[in-house]
Parts: C-alpha cells; structure tokens; sequence
C-alpha cells in the first residue's frame, strides 16, 4: 500500500541511515583517537582501569627520577670512600717509613698532616643536592631511628591502597666524620672497654691494645724442691726407702669427715734400681743431681704411685743445677692435691731428699676488677664459663637484656652491683655452686662453694673463655689525632689502627656498591614495569587500526545505500502525483 501521509519505506531508510551515521560516527572517533574506548560513556569498567593505571604510571615515572636522584647521591659518596681507601693506603705507607731507624718523624708528619687534611676535605666535598653521607652531624650514630635516610624505590596500589617502597641507609655505614663522634675515622663511642672486669686490657711489645679472649684462675698441682747432696754409692745391700702419698684431703681445710687419706706407695730403690735406670757400668754409683732425678722418676712412675720427678730450668732455659722437684700427678681419681714423702730412711745418704709434704688449696677463686660500662644497639657480647674444666657453657648478653636486668633504659652497668646482678641472671641457673660477691666497690669475686666443692689443685678453676663482642674489632683513636712526631712510639699503635678503619671503610665503600646495584636494577624494573603498564592499557582501550578502517569502509557503502535507499523512497509520493495528471 502506497500512502501519501505515511511514506514508510522512507522512515525505514532514515533509521538505517540514523544507524548506520552513529556506528560510522564511534568507529571515525577510533580511527581519529586509536582507542576504543575514549570516555566513560564507552565503557565505565574499562575507562576506570585504564585512567587509574595511567596515573599509576605518572607516579612510577616519578619514582624513576627519584631513583635517578638517589644514584646520583650513592655515586657521590661511593666514590668519596674510594678516594678515602686510597688516602689511607698512603697515610699507612708513610706511617711505615716513619718507623724505619734514623728517619726524622717530624718530616714524616707533614706529610701525615697533608692526608689528613686530604681526608677531611674528601668528606666534606663528598655532597650532592645538600646531602653529604661522609661528613654527619647525627646526634646518635648508632641509633636507627637518627642514622637512617631513605630513597623512594617503588610505587604499588594494592588492596590497602597506595603505598611507596623505600631503601634505607644507614649513615653510620658510610660517615667518615660525624660530628658527635662515632664515624668510620673516629674512637668507636660503643667501646665496652673491660666488659666491668670480664677481660683485661694491656699493650702488646709492639703497643698495640690487645683485649684478652680469656679471664681464667686455675691451680696448679703440688710439688716440693730439694737439692741434691752427693753423690751416693749404693752397694749391695744398700737402700734408700720411703713412703709417698699423693692426694688426700688437707685437714686445714675443715672437710667433714671422712676424710681421705690419700693413695700412699712405698718406694724402695737399690742396686738393682741403680743398673736398671744407670747402666751396669755406673756401678751403683748416683752421681748428679740429673741421675738422682732419673732414679726417682723410674722408682716413682714404676710403682705407679701417681707421683712424679723432674728437674728446672729458668726463664733463659737454663738447667737450675741441682734443682729436683717431686710433685703429684693428680691421676689418683680422688678429690684431694697432696704430695707427701714420709718414713723415710736410706744406708747411703738422703741425696737431699726428706720427708716432705705439700698441698694445693681446695676450691677456686677469681676476681673481677670491675669498671662501669654500656652497651649500645647492635652490640652483643658472648663468652663461656666453666667451673672446674667441666663442659662449658656459652652465655650472651645486649643492651636489652641489661635494661631488662637491671631496670634501665641506657643499656649501662654502673656498679660492681649491678656486674653481681648480671652474672647471677646468666650464670646461677647452671652452676648452683658458685657464689658471686662484692668484697669492694671495684671488685667482684666468683668462687665456688667450700662446702659442695671438695676438688683441689690441678683439679679445680674458674673464669671466663671465648670472650667475643660483636663489633671488634673497633677504633679506639681518632684519625685526625695521630701525630708520630708527639708520639713516635705509638707508630706500631698507629699501623694497627690505619689497619682497623681501612677495613671499615671498604666495608662502607662495598655497601654503596651493593646500593648502586639495587637501585639499578630498581631503576631498570621501573621502565620495565611502565611499559607493560602501557601495554596493558592500550590492550583494555586501544583500537585494532585494521578492524577499525575495515568496518569504515564498510559502514562508508552502506550509508551510500541507506542514501539511495532514502532517496528512492522519497521518490515515491512523485509516482502518485504522475498517476493523478
């Protein structure tokens, strides 16, 4: 039906042409822009992705120039503790030419002035961006919370929400001059020194400071001296006879009873003994001191009395001449350190010998020359005790577990009190018999208990062994205080110490080192990760340029069609108005 009030077949046409014009319309905007999705109207999920990743990538391309900032800094000091390494080198060679005899050390100290004032402008030159990591002013260097500096490393959104990574440094690592003290070049503040009499200090021949690893009091096992008269011609019916006891109890020592009386053997030695030990040809004849030794020795070790003779020698390995010693062995396996001759009765003469007895004290002492000190963060000390060469035990102690202790908040032991209290914390528990006192305001004895402890002698000691600080080795002198033409004789000191800070320094230079890599590879994952980022974007949003010009040409004929198509319609209501002339 053909209407001249309705043309349908022209309405279809306008709204294929209507449709058509829209899709054309989307699909010239991706072609123009090259995404797909340009605003929220064309997709809302994916536009929000896509805004929010891409202002994610802003932040990150920031974090990629603070990383280029913080390189920058790391290079600058890096390359200051380089030039540190090198100036010490020198400053040791010349402390080295400094000790040869002859050379004048006044010379060689202006030289040594020269590096060190090399040294202070190294630290001081060594800034970049108004931050210097060679020269410090940090109240605390070795409190964390006042070392620490941080460098943005990344950027993340997460669950949570926005959150910045960072990477710490710790000035403390790197300052070569700090100005209240503690830098790589400066006396180490956190010195615990003599640990309140724990070890001891002295200076070796070369005078150097040597900390002992050893704090120990030990007995020895009794023996008597005597010198020999003679000499002495056994014949055949001759004899010398005595008895000798080894190790019983000491009366004196108010054991209760029992008590033990000790191991006694009876010794006899005649001719026979003479050849045996001699020879046949000394006939029966003991001559020196060196040949009555040898006799008792065998009459002795022969019986197995658990005794023993010997002779000396002094402190130039001298032979002491005439000097014989008989002494216990301690291999009886009883508790007591004794040795003892008795009923002693001879045909030929004493030789020197007589009834004699000696014994070593019960029991063992030792005695802490206390002096106050503090542990700081970071610092733990360690040893082991033992008491009576039983197995030892290790044991431990930081700044924590003295506030803890003792109720502080400076990690300090001010008192040989305090000292009492601290060993008691650690070492009570394992050794139930050990009485720790505070005789006098500077000392702290530790003893074992007289009536649990019936070991003597050889048997018996008490202390301290493996003694460690974590930190040690440390400065104890200031790099800018050395002057060998004031004091030539610390030039050995001085070595030692350039050996000391030379160490620390590389291990700051390495640090950096270790830093740079990180920041890197840091600075690489930060370009890695924007252009995936822009990947995954232009995959949510970007148009396929291919399909896109594709469907335009397409969409370009079919609005030419819908145009005919509109066109012949509208040509329609002129047929009508044909038909009616």
């Amino acid at each position: 039906m053909t209407s001249i009030v309705t043309n349908v077949g022209a309405l279809s046409a306008l709204a294929t042409l209507r449709t058509i014009s829209g899709s054309m319309q989307q699909v010239q905007s991706e072609v123009a822009t090259g995404a797909r999705i340009s605003t929220a109207a064309d997709n809302a999920a994916y536009w929000s992705i896509s805004t929010t990743m891409t202002s994610d990538k802003k932040a990150i391309s920031a974090v990629a120039d603070a990383l280029n900032l913080a390189d920058a800094m790391v290079n600058v000091a890096y390359e200051g503790l380089n030039a540190a390494v090198d100036v010490l080198a020198e400053f040791k060679a010349k402390l080295i030419a400094g000790r040869e005899p002859g050379v004048d050390t006044g010379k060689v100290q202006k030289e040594l002035d020269q590096l060190q004032d090399q040294m202070m402008s190294i630290a001081t030159s060594a800034s970049f961006n108004g931050q210097n990591w060679l020269n410090t002013n940090v109240n605390d260097i070795f409190d964390p919370a006042q070392n620490t500096t941080s460098m943005v490393a990344s950027f993340s959104r997460g669950a949570s929400g926005v959150s910045l990574g960072t990477m710490e440094h710790r000035l403390a690592e790197t300052s070569l001059f700090n100005s209240t003290g503690g830098g790589l070049l400066q006396a180490d503040p956190r010195d615990p020194k003599t640990l309140g009499g724990i070890r001891y200090e002295y200076l070796d021949t070369d005078r150097h400071l040597v900390r002992s690893t050893s704090n120990y009091s030990g007995s020895g096992a009794p023996s008597f001296v005597f010198n020999f008269t003679g000499p002495l011609q056994f014949g055949a019916g001759d004899s010398i006879t005595f008895d000798v006891t080894v190790d019983k109890d000491n009366p004196a020592d108010g054991l209760p009873n029992p008590q033990d009386p000790g191991l006694t053997t009876s010794i006899t030695i005649d001719r026979s003994t003479i050849d045996t030990v001699l020879g046949a040809g000394a006939n029966g004849r003991v001559s020196t001191y060196v040949d009555y030794e040898r006799v008792l020795f065998h009459a002795l070790s022969a019986t197995g009395s658990g005794a023993y003779a010997t002779t000396y020698t002094d402190w130039r390995h001298q032979p002491i001449i005439d000097r014989i010693g008989i002494g216990s062995n301690e291999t009886s396996g009883l508790n007591g350190s004794y040795i003892g001759i008795s009923n002693f009765t001879s045909t030929v003469g004493s030789g020197g010998l007589s009834n004699k007895e000696q014994f070593s004290s019960r029991g063992q002492d030792h005695t802490l020359y206390f002096k106050p000190f503090r542990i700081f963060d970071g610092v733990e000390v360690s040893f082991d005790f033992d008491i009576n060469r039983a197995a030892p035990q290790s044991y431990s102690f930081d700044r924590d577990y003295i506030n803890t202790t003792l109720g502080k908040t400076d990690g300090s032991v001010d008192t040989a009190v305090e000292m009492q209290t601290l060993l008691q914390s650690m070492l009570s528990a394992d050794w139930p018999d050990l009485i720790i006192d505070v005789p006098t305001a500077d000392t702290i004895t530790l003893e074992t208990d007289v009536n649990a402890d019936r070991l003597a002698g050889a048997k018996t000691s008490i202390g301290f062994t493996g003694i460690s600080v974590n930190i040690e080795p440390i400065p104890t002198l200031n790099f800018m205080d050395i002057d060998i033409a004031v004091r030539p004789d610390l030039i050995e000191t001085y070595i030692n110490y350039v050996d000391v800070v030379s160490e620390r320094v590389i291990d700051g230079a390495s640090t950096l080192g270790a830093l740079q890599n990180r920041i890197g590879l840091q600075g690489d994952f930060a370009e890695s990760l924007m252009d995936s980022i822009d990947t995954g974007i232009g995959k949510l949003v970007d148009a396929d340029m291919n399909e896109a010009s594709t469907r335009l040409k397409a969409l370009q004929t079919q609005e030419q069609l819908a145009t005919q198509a509109l066109s012949i319609a509208n040509s329609a209501s002129q047929n009508i108005l044909q038909l009616l002339q």
